[in-house]
């Protein structure tokens, strides 16, 4: 371990390192931030350039006393790394065991406050501040924003809020020019001419080193001020005093590289009684020039070749990601359609669009960290005869359940939604895990919702998605597809059709997307093994469901399974369970699916699975014990009595 970062064991010892060995800290920090990433992946970027910013925060503030909220979180290795998590870091980070890749308020008491969504820092904060005030404590609340974060409906809304709710609350605005992809709208222009008014800059610097030479005071410090706004909106009139509009104390931009000048910064932050906002400016990537020249790989990357930067090689023969199968796809769909929109919330890359916008920039459109605004968007192109695909994670597009309701199933507008990360991202953990979108969407009237088995499939679904006349969910997989050849000319799927994959007399596996390989193996297994004779059914469509074909299944079989990657509660399986209750039928069904519970991240699918009792072997014993309570029901049945 490092020298400096080997004694350090909470923030007491920030504090008390000489400030002289600061730059060496920081250092050793991004030595092993890059150690630890480059064989476990993570975020690289967004980490290595808040590291002088967050060994300044330690070194005025005191959590756990003090707290600090962080948007999106994911910026908290540096955090991490100085209260008291070297060891978790180190051996373990987003592996089975080791640290969590964001906040989690389970892991230390230094995390205020967990999150693995953009937004949530601002209001969080906003709420610890006000609570403090309610208590008549004293100490501090800090916010670190990212620059995208502004972006977020949410974190206007608290802006709003502030000043009429608390007297004391430090901002800092962690401006890089980056979320994942590079930060687009006004926001992102406004603060772009804040940083670069070379007069203002000059200006600001020349002020901060008159400050350091004199004695403190509040006249002083009230005169600074002063002379600092007047130059300040004299050379950028209007424009500079938005944060002020929100009744906050506009403060910088400041080097946020620069230990001594934030240090002195934090400081008259913290002794400020006025909400203020502090602007610095940070470089994502900082120190690793991979970083810096890819930011946009390197905000969450694989495991990567330290020395190269280049991404460690996969297995030769591995089939394309899900993503990038929609994303080749609907390339090629848009191209011969100009009716077609692509719409992403700030994640070109990781949604598979990189290559649409390139190919089809008039038709693609990356509204910031928006989802609520991404819908509504893409309800108004509806209406003008467009064709617009929201492609969104699962576990983002929750934010946007609002507009999905409201707008667009209630009015059957012709949307098309594909969610990436349907089911787990092991990794990432519960913020990014996707096991509840069938729960939240199948309720809504107008919603159709479709699940491939293999990337041919969702070629297809994609095909008939975009021909289909009202609101249209497709959920997929994070990773690697099955390696299906997809079809030169995709075919349209009779709406709500299931595919029978098996026919069987004792037990049929209802399956949906990637637990359909997962059922024919377990098939073969229960027929090879136990005699059985069992069916499988992709089932392809959550909603409409094949209701006749499974009422037919439940009027000649003994027992039904599902099989879904997603919770249990209120998915699939539920949807299954709900139509036979209709039609009066008492099948027993079995339903597999993800517990009622939030799943923690791991090193794999396969070890989450494992911990959750959803292996192979598992699955397969709970279902010879459920068909073999069947039977034994069938045989302590009292005899019928003819007279």
């Amino acid at each position: 371990m490092s020298a400096l970062l080997s004694l350090i064991k909470g923030p007491a010892d920030v504090k008390a390192l000489p400030a002289s060995t600061l730059p060496q800290l920081a250092e050793e920090i991004r030595a092993e931030i890059l150690r630890v990433t480059s064989q476990n992946g993570g975020h690289v970027g967004p980490n290595l350039g808040v590291v002088e910013l967050t060994i300044a925060l330690h070194r005025v503030f005191s959590t756990p006393e003090d707290v600090f909220t962080f948007d999106v979180a994911h910026q908290g290795y540096v955090h991490k790394l100085l209260t008291g998590r070297q060891g978790l870091f180190f051996e373990k980070l987003r592996q089975t065991g080791g640290a969590c890749g964001f906040l989690n308020r389970e892991e230390s008491p230094h995390d205020a406050y967990g999150a693995g969504h953009a937004g949530t820092a601002l209001s969080a904060a906003l709420g610890m501040a006000k609570a403090r005030d309610l208590a008549g404590k004293d100490t501090h609340v800090v916010a670190l924003l990212g620059d995208a974060a502004l972006t977020c409906g949410i974190t206007m809304e608290a802006m709003n809020n502030i000043a009429a709710t608390t007297r004391k609350l430090t901002l800092v605005l962690n401006d890089n020019e980056w979320s994942i992809a590079r930060n687009v709208g006004a926001l992102a222009d406004y603060l772009n001419r804040l940083i670069t008014k070379p007069g203002y800059i000059r200006l600001n610097a020349a002020i901060g080193r008159f400050l350091k030479t004199l004695p403190g005071g509040e006249k002083i410090r009230q005169w600074a001020s002063k002379a600092k706004q007047e130059t300040k909106d004299f050379i950028l009139p209007a424009s500079s005093s938005l944060f002020e509009a929100y009744g906050l104390r506009y403060i910088g931009p400041i080097d946020g590289h620069d230990l001594p000048t934030l240090t002195r910064y934090l400081e008259f932050c913290k002794q400020a009684d006025e909400p203020i906002l502090l602007h610095v400016l940070t470089k994502k990537g900082k120190g690793y020039p991979g970083a810096i020249e890819d930011p946009e790989k390197f905000h969450g990357t694989g495991a990567f070749d330290l020395k190269t930067g280049l991404s460690k090689p996969t297995k030769t023969g591995t089939p394309p990601s899900y993503q990038d199968v929609f994303g080749s796809a609907l390339t090629r769909f848009g191209k011969a359609d100009s009716k077609i929109l692509a719409i992403t919330a700030a994640m070109p890359a990781g949604t598979g669009l990189t290559g649409f916008a390139k190919a089809l920039p008039q038709q693609f459109f990356d509204v910031g960290i928006a989802e609520e605004h991404a819908a509504l968007f893409a309800a108004g192109l509806a209406t003008q005869g467009f064709k617009p695909v929201c492609a969104i994670y699962s576990t983002f597009l929750q934010r946007a359940f609002d507009p999905i309701v409201h707008d667009i199933c209630l009015q059957n507008l012709p949307v098309l939604f594909c969610m990436d990360r349907a089911g787990l991202s092991p990794n990432d953990g519960p913020t990014h895990h996707g096991l509840f979108d069938l729960g939240y969407l199948r309720i809504i009237p107008n919603t159709c919702i479709m699940q491939p088995k293999d990337e041919d499939e969702l070629v297809d679904m994609l095909h008939t998605g975009l021909n289909h006349t009202g609101p249209t969910f497709i959920r997929y997989p994070r990773g690697a597809a099955l390696g299906t050849p997809i079809k030169a000319e995709p075919a349209l799927l009779e709406m709500g059709k299931a595919e029978v994959l098996r026919a069987g007399e004792n037990i049929v596996l209802w399956a949906i997307g990637p637990m359909v390989e997962e059922a024919l193996a377990l098939a073969h297994i229960l027929a090879s093994e136990e005699g059985l004779s069992v069916g499988v059914v992709n089932a392809r469509f959550v909603k409409p469901l094949d209701a006749s074909l499974l009422i037919e299944h439940a009027s000649n079989t003994q027992l039904i399974v599902t099989l879904e990657d997603h919770a249990v509660t209120g998915g699939f399986g539920s949807t299954v369970l709900e139509t036979l209750n209709q039609a009066a039928l008492t099948t027993p069904v079995l339903c597999i699916g993800w517990p009622d519970a939030f799943i923690p991240h791991g090193s794999s699918v396969a070890t989450l699975r494992a911990q959750a009792g959803l292996s192979t072997s598992a699955i397969r014993t709970r279902i010879i014990e459920r068909y073999q309570s069947l039977l034994d029901q069938e045989t302590t049945k009292p005899a019928e009595v003819w007279g």
